[in-house]
């Protein structure tokens, strides 16, 4: 059966030392927030947490960002200060995984060695 293939919706903020990425919902929700602040922050991001990928892009590995690098880029180590910097001057970017098929040919033995 296929799965994983739902869009994947993210802000990636190339900053002078990191580069920062946050999840959001809906694009449509992340611009009237741009041009409307009294949308609540809980309805544009997917989740509350900023994370860094230590120079490699939007596609890097994701580890969560540190006071101490939210210190360096932004100045502040406040979430909320930083998620703000983000949503306003990130890239938008959305990506759908492709599907991933289940094991089929379970003659061949396990599938995780």
């Amino acid at each position: 059966m296929p799965r994983h293939n739902d869009p994947t919706s993210k802000l990636f903020y190339k900053g002078a030392s990191d580069d920062f990425i946050v999840f959001v919902d809906d694009h449509d929700v992340l611009n009237r927030w741009r041009g409307d602040r009294s949308v609540p922050l809980a309805d544009v991001l997917n989740g509350w947490k900023i994370f860094v990928t230590h120079k490699h892009g939007a596609q890097g590995v994701l580890d969560g960002a540190s006071k101490a690098s939210l210190e360096n880029e932004f100045g502040t180590s406040n979430e909320d200060d930083c998620i703000t910097q983000i949503l306003e001057k990130g890239e938008y970017q959305s990506t759908i995984s492709r599907e991933q098929q289940g094991d089929t040919n379970f003659r061949n033995g396990p599938a995780y060695r």
